[in-house]
C-alpha cells in the first residue's frame, strides 16, 4: 500500500487561503471540476465523507482507514485480474471503476497494538 495525500476541497482551500486571501472556495471547487473533467486528477468519493482528489490517474482502487481516516491507493494485481474476469463473465467493456475498500491501517494497527 502506498499512502499519498488525497486532499479534499477544503484542505486545498485552507492550504491556499494564507498566501491568497482572496481565493474563495467555489473558485477551489470549479478548478478541480476542470481538473477532473480534463482527466489531470481523479474524483474519488468516499462513503460519509468528503470527496477526495487524486492525482494518480492510472486505474486503481483505495482504501480508507477507519481510525485515521488516511486514504490509500492500492494497485494490485489482483484486483486488475478481477475487472478483467468481471468484463469477460459479462461481456462488457470496463472503462473506469471506483473501488473503496475499509478498514485499519498497518499504522493504526501498529498504535492499537501498543496501546
Amino acid at each position: 500500500m502506498k499512502s499519498d495525500i488525497h486532499p479534499t476541497a477544503d484542505y486545498i482551500y485552507n492550504s491556499l487561503k494564507k498566501d491568497n486571501p482572496n481565493l474563495s472556495l467555489g473558485t477551489v471547487y470549479r478548478n478541480l471540476a476542470q481538473l477532473v473533467e480534463n482527466g489531470f486528477i481523479h474524483k474519488v468519493s468516499m462513503p460519509n465523507q468528503s470527496d477526495r482528489f487524486d492525482k494518480n490517474i492510472k486505474p486503481h482502487a483505495h482504501i480508507i482507514c477507519d481510525v485515521c481516516n488516511e486514504v490509500y491507493d492500492i494497485d494490485s494485481s489482483s484486483i486488475k485480474c478481477f475487472i478483467n474476469n468481471l468484463s469477460s463473465e459479462h461481456d462488457v467493456d470496463i472503462s473506469s471503476y471506483n473501488i473503496v475498500f475499509k478498514g485499519v491501517c498497518k499504522s493504526c494497527k501498529k498504535a492499537d497494538l501498543k496501546i
